[in-house]
């Protein structure tokens, strides 16, 4: 009796972490999108266990609930990396939700469209509506997925740290169609080597020229560059990034946090000596976890 109880209390433990169905962000028509029956999204696993989605022409949002006894409220919209170029939804999605589940927070990935103009009319604005729906869908369901609609935050990585960005500083101007007037602001924003600035002497020039276009102007990136969006209105932040950085320089995320003192938001910043790009959740140079950090940091926000 006392192990089959067990196996019931395991089960349902894991079951509370298993991601739901995929939601769609849209019930119909996709807005800014262009009708194709050529391209379809791939997955694919590479050989370094990472899994890539390319093409995305339905996005959508993967629910992962924490167990009942553990939810307190808060939710955070995940949104992977990967240069605009593809999404990095293993370890910078799956992952982390189920780490934010396990501490009582309801996470949703975020499966946003890439900037493709074969398949979308505006490219550049593409990831960003995806965003901005998803605060508003999560929201308007809050009850449902039994969150407070005042404890919603977003996070993201890489590139997908400047969509988190431009969510979090852009929100004023919405991108889709709100006519009950939603919230499109983040409560908090968690930028993990985020993509920030269009400065030459800084930026990931790869995901610029994917999201605005290889023949953007300066003034068209500078909209585009987050450091220069930010006002006292910007949501508290939360930032992670590694000094040794080769891919996004972690002057993005320095450049972010001075702009975010100026404006006298919250933030915290966190430099590691080392750990390159790409680590997700690990930064296999140090025994310190930043979401051991960032677990203090929501704590002393009241969010956790």
């Amino acid at each position: 009796m006392i192990r089959i109880c067990f196996f019931i209390l395991c089960f349902n433990s894991l079951s509370a972490l298993m991601a739901q169905p995929n939601i769609p962000l849209y019930s119909s028509r996709i807005p800014n999108s262009i009708a194709n029956t050529v391209i379809r999204e791939k997955q694919e696993v590479g050989a370094d266990g990472i899994l890539r989605i390319t093409e995305v022409t339905e996005p959508s949002l993967t629910v992962y609930q924490p167990e009942a006894r553990i939810t307190n409220g808060t939710a955070v919209i995940i949104c992977p990396g990967g240069g605009y170029w593809l999404l990095a939804a293993g370890h910078e999605g799956a992952d982390v939700a189920k780490k934010f589940a396990a501490i009582g927070v309801t996470a949703f990935v975020l499966k946003y469209r890439l900037p493709d103009a074969r398949i979308q009319v505006n490219p550049t604005i593409a990831p960003l509506q995806d965003a901005q729906r998803a605060l508003q869908l999560v929201r308007e369901r809050a009850s449902e997925f039994h969150i407070d609609p005042t404890k919603v935050g977003i996070l993201g990585f890489s590139a997908g740290g400047h969509l988190a960005s431009t969510a979090a500083t852009q929100f004023h101007h919405s991108k889709i169609d709100n006519p009950s007037k939603i919230n499109l602001r983040p409560d908090f924003q968690i930028l993990i080597y985020p993509v920030i600035s269009s400065d030459p002497a800084i930026a990931h020039g790869g995901s610029f020229e994917k999201l605005v276009g290889k023949e953007s102007t300066a003034v068209q990136r500078s909209a585009y560059s987050s450091d220069k969006q930010v006002t006292p209105q910007t949501p508290p932040a939360f930032l992670v990034h590694a000094s040794d950085d080769g891919g996004v320089s972690s002057l993005n995320s320095v450049r972010y946090y001075e702009a975010l003192l100026q404006n006298k938001v919250s933030t915290e910043l966190h430099l590691y000596q080392r750990g390159g790009h790409g680590f997700g959740l690990n930064n296999p140079t140090t025994e310190d976890a930043w979401f051991d950090r960032l677990k203090n940091w929501l704590k002393a926000n009241a969010w956790l």
